[in-house]
């Protein structure tokens, strides 16, 4: 099954929440009118597109009726899906320096951030690149050990250290040995600690340093983990680690489950925060990188 087929699949919770209510609308023939724009809101909003990011969807659509002169429930259509992607975005790619790219993983626990970092690792490792990876979540029971078989599954290096040792250390003791290797990407995981601000802040400080210091040609990235079955909750988890740190891209996770799909368009429109990786499935090749024309053609096919 082809990436596309599978985002297909996992998208169709979604499809059946945003766009099979939306053609329901339009199987007799129906005025273009505030009746249905009426409705049309409240499809979006029950799909997770956030209220006001609907209002944003439903004004700029409105705009186009009148100018265009709408009359016919497919032109309706085509403007509103040419709405939705111009509003999602391009999700943008991984950028690569001659020294080496460090990509941080952040994100609350139970998101995903540990399969994802073993599924971009493999993603990587595909597109040829040399991946080094940091255990630098060194306080939550396990992660280490779930870290290494993830690791393990894609072929890629891991440095850790002992449970509650000093992340900024381990991020260290990483960075020399991709050096030595010749990596091309080291991707550092990271405690998530969105209940507690300061420390969140403090260690990825700690860590930023040592990376400044001992990489300063280095590319940066640092990605979210968002789990897309929480909807408006994942939106306010953007919103609080953006405050801690500087977010570059999101990774949306378990689009295969009951993900309605509309926070896409909620955190691209609040936050102007590209999603980079998207994730369908339990398997290791289940995360590609985003692009919005594919998932728009997932939702609308």
């Amino acid at each position: 099954m082809s990436f596309f087929e599978k985002l297909k699949k996992g998208l169709q919770k979604t499809k059946n929440a945003l766009f099979k209510p939306f053609a329901d609308l339009f199987k007799s023939l129906r005025k273009v009118d505030e009746d249905l724009m009426e409705e049309l809101e409240e499809i979006l909003i029950c799909a997770d597109v956030g209220a006001t990011t609907t209002e944003i969807i439903l004004d700029r659509l409105r705009e186009q009726i009148k100018e265009k002169k709408i009359k016919d429930s497919n032109e309706v259509k085509e403007e509103l899906r040419a709405i939705m992607l111009e509003m999602i975005g391009e999700g943008g790619e991984i950028n690569y320096s001659k020294e080496m790219t460090v990509i941080l993983i952040i994100g609350v626990n139970g998101v995903g951030k540990t399969t994802s970092i073993g599924k971009i690792a493999y993603s990587l490792k595909k597109a040829h690149k040399k991946v080094v990876v940091a255990a630098a979540d060194t306080f939550r029971a396990a992660a280490i050990d779930q870290l290494e078989v993830w690791t393990k599954r894609a072929g890629v290096d891991l440095v850790k250290h002992t449970e509650g040792s000093d992340p900024a250390a381990v991020v260290f003791d990483a960075i020399n040995a991709a050096k030595k290797r010749g990596a091309d990407a080291l991707i550092v995981d990271t405690a998530g600690r969105l209940h507690n601000k300061k420390n969140l802040m403090d260690e990825l400080a700690k860590i930023d340093r040592v990376i400044t210091r001992e990489l300063p040609n280095s590319t940066r990235e640092t990605l979210l983990v968002l789990d897309s079955t929480t909807g408006q909750n994942a939106v306010n988890q953007a919103k609080e680690f953006k405050n801690s740190a500087n977010i570059t891209g999101l990774i949306l996770t378990k689009f295969d489950g009951t993900a309605k799909g509309g926070i896409v368009f909620s955190i691209k429109n609040e936050l102007d925060i590209p999603v980079k990786f998207i994730g369908v499935g339990e398997q290791i090749d289940d995360m590609e990188k985003f692009d919005a024309n594919e998932f728009i053609d997932a939702l609308f096919e």
